[in-house]
């Protein structure tokens, strides 16, 4: 059995356009999927050599109907009828578009020689392509994940195969498209959404198995898909099924906790500050993390107590402003508050912030099971001068990750899964004990 980093073997790759199909898995070199918590679609990109023999080009291409490239027979123009669909099977799963294929976003540029071109061609989710010729005009009143479902399925036509997961809101949210995007509208709504179960905060993006509304608090709650590990060296045997698991390269931790950024983001405590127009009333509401409720990957979050001293609750680093919504969005006149903004502002922007204050890039060895969203556990080796036991490792730098991006990539000799992560907190202990 072969091991995962091996190379793939791509069981389709084609190219459609108005029923004409071109195939290209003898003549692609290198094939990388891209999935993120921050993009509401997904993206690809794939690599392919022609030598010019692939395609008869019709009269209107070439009066004399030669064989030519496929960029210029087919032709490729980016016009958004060209289709690439393909399946990719590589140890540990499959990457399978065929039913789902995905649109050429440009005309690509070839680097062309005398006798071959090398193509790269760009390629986006359909409903990409729908969201940009989509514009929303309608009002909403329903609770926000009621109002995200019917944009997703009303305006964009995303049909339920095609929805992962959308989970309810306990608030609701009165607004009008205002000639937005979909994909704009529903982002707009994620900081402003709150969850049955958390605090705000949630994230709108596409997987290979369809598109999510989730809480951040949800996603960090859920079941652990995979354990990876790095140590100085692997199993001898390539063969061996352990190194499936094996972090590849050193990792990279591109961000951590920086004191300074995390005081002027607000991200331990706020002051925030809400205007009633309708009834004149000011008021000022203190906001602390320590006392917000959010979930975590890891241990509780450490600050000295000398930064917010407990005897002065009123200490802060930043200053949120914020005019209520008083009736603006309701039927007829109406002074109901719309979507209190003393529930979710302040601690949506503690939650993003904290969520991303620890970022490390991995490589593993391909993984197409893995999608953005999902929590992986990394078990880093333990540097101690002391006697350690096979496999002992470092209980603050391990733990749990979530997959902030990814990028599944194949080329002739081997195959990798890039995970940028992220991480709240340190240790593999959280407060009911030890992961």
């Amino acid at each position: 059995m072969l091991n995962a980093s091996k190379s793939s073997r791509y069981s389709e790759i084609k190219i459609n356009k108005n029923g004409k199909e071109v195939p290209l898995e003898g003549r692609t070199v290198n094939f990388s999927y891209y999935e993120s918590l921050l993009s509401p679609h997904i993206t690809a990109k794939i690599v392919f050599v022609d030598s010019g023999n692939a395609l008869q080009a019709e009269k209107k291409q070439d009066t004399q109907e030669r064989y030519g490239t496929i960029v210029s027979s087919l032709p490729i123009r980016g016009s958004g009828d060209e289709e690439v669909s393909f399946k990719i099977e590589s140890k540990l799963g499959n990457l399978d578009f065929t039913s789902y294929p995905l649109i050429i976003n440009s005309k690509p540029s070839p680097s062309q020689e005398s006798t071959r071109q090398v193509v790269a061609l760009n390629l986006v989710s359909k409903y990409a392509v729908n969201n940009e010729n989509t514009k929303i005009y309608s009002k909403y009143y329903n609770s926000i994940s009621d109002s995200v479902k019917q944009i997703i399925t009303n305006d964009l036509k995303i049909p339920s195969n095609r929805i992962s997961q959308i989970e309810t809101t306990k608030n609701s949210h009165a607004f009008s498209g205002s000639s937005r995007r979909p994909f704009d509208l529903i982002i707009s709504l994620c900081p402003k959404s709150i969850p049955v179960d958390g605090s705000a905060g949630y994230f709108f993006w596409e997987t290979q198995k369809g598109f999510n509304f989730r809480s951040i608090d949800s996603l960090i709650s859920s079941p652990v898909v995979e354990t990876y590990q790095y140590y100085n060296v692997g199993n001898a045997s390539l063969d061996n099924d352990d190194n499936d698991y094996r972090i590849l390269t050193q990792p990279q931790f591109v961000k951590d906790q920086n004191l300074l950024d995390t005081l002027r983001s607000g991200t331990l405590r706020s002051k925030n500050i809400f205007l009633d127009l309708s009834t004149g009333k000011y008021e000022e509401v203190f906001t602390n993390i320590s006392g917000s409720g959010m979930k975590v990957l890891g241990g509780n979050q450490e600050y000295s107590s000398d930064l917010y001293p407990p005897s002065d609750t009123k200490v802060f680093s930043r200053t949120n402003h914020f005019i209520l919504d008083t009736g603006n969005n309701e039927k007829g006149l109406s002074t109901k508050l719309n979507n209190d903004p003393r529930q979710y502002l302040a601690v949506s922007a503690m939650k993003y912030n904290i969520t991303i204050s620890q970022v490390l890039n991995i490589i593993v060895p391909c993984n197409p099971n893995l999608k953005a969203g999902d929590v992986i556990i990394c078990e880093f080796e333990k540097i101690t001068p002391s006697s350690k036991n096979s496999g002992s490792i470092d209980e603050s730098q391990s733990g749990k990750y979530l997959i902030l991006h990814l990028c599944h990539n194949f080329d002739p000799n081997r195959s990798f899964t890039s995970l940028t992560l992220v991480r709240d907190t340190y240790g593999i202990y959280t407060s009911g004990g030890k992961i």
